[in-house]
């Protein structure tokens, strides 16, 4: 998810802002200038024409956030938690792997815009695919203050920027010549806005058996069946699919890496961790667990 922390920005210090934000100034524009003026570095903080400040703070990320709390915090501290450490041990690594050889493939070569992870996490999957695009530029955009602290730090080319991803993103318009959305939310229209003509749009959803070995057993949350189907319907007024493939590998979990990846989802919220321990002590382990997961490339026209 994505939201943005306005003007009074938290934790500022002056001099400890990321390299990644210099680069990224020119790609971003003002939340609160109706027509989404410039922003560019001036000292401790990105700053308008129009005089609107946003301080940067001293974990390395801009907050743009418009006034008043966000209906939705993101993800918490605990949740950032266990998925830094999850991603860390590499267990999603093919993942990863898969996103950025599609976007290394299909990416226009010589193209001069930004990269775009939108509800962006940690930045693991951000920093993948730069790693796999040189010289490009990257924004991590979420909501969660925490993932924004870790995301600051995936990649010397990426910016973390706090943003809510169901109103007008800090973004200019046709500013990225990619963007990501794995396991987030997606506004369509936005996405369609920030991106060029041409340009690729990947998108991750889970398939039906994605974890389906802990479902049952844990109480997890399912997939939605009528996923695809809503996706097509957010995604169809503003891209045309290009393509699609599947993800798809077993991994032998230990119990604790287990525990974390039910930490770090949406599940973490409804799952009780008596529960969790309980239903844990009632597999084996280590734990066959089922990735499934649908890459679709979408164009924009």
């Amino acid at each position: 998810m994505c939201y943005i922390l306005m003007s009074v920005a938290l934790e500022p210090d002056h001099g400890s802002a990321t390299p990644a934000l210099d680069l990224a100034a020119g790609f971003l524009r003002c939340p609160q200038c109706a027509r989404g003026a410039a922003l560019a570095r001036v000292g401790g903080a990105l700053r308008c024409e129009a005089g609107h400040s946003f301080d940067l703070a001293r974990s390395g990320y801009v907050s743009l956030l418009p006034a008043g709390p966000p209906k939705n915090p993101g993800d918490t501290p605990a949740m950032v938690a266990a998925r830094r450490d999850f991603l860390a041990a590499g267990h999603f690594a093919g993942l990863a792997d898969a996103l950025a050889g599609i976007a290394a493939s299909e990416s226009t070569s010589g193209a001069q815009g930004c990269v775009v992870d939108s509800g962006a996490g940690t930045g693991y999957y951000l920093a993948a695919l730069l790693d796999r695009l040189p010289g490009r530029v990257g924004l991590a955009l979420d909501v969660s203050k925490s993932a924004l602290r870790v995301a600051a730090r995936a990649h010397p080319r990426a910016a973390a920027v706090g943003c809510d991803a169901w109103r007008p993103l800090p973004v200019a318009d046709r500013a990225a010549d990619l963007c990501l959305s794995l396991f987030a939310p997606r506004n369509a229209a936005e996405l369609a806005r920030i991106l060029r003509p041409g340009g690729l749009l990947l998108v991750g959803t889970p398939a039906a058996d994605h974890l389906a070995e802990l479902i049952g057993p844990l109480g997890l949350l399912t997939v939605d069946e009528t996923k695809q189907t809503r996706l097509a319907g957010q995604l169809n007024p503003y891209f045309h699919l290009d393509a699609a493939t599947e993800y798809r590998t077993e991994l032998d979990l230990a119990h604790p890496a287990v525990g974390a990846l039910v930490a770090m989802g949406p599940s973490s919220w409804h799952v009780e961790p008596g529960s969790l321990a309980a239903g844990l002590e009632r597999l084996g382990n280590p734990v066959r667990v089922t990735v499934a997961v649908r890459i679709a490339s979408y164009r924009a026209p």
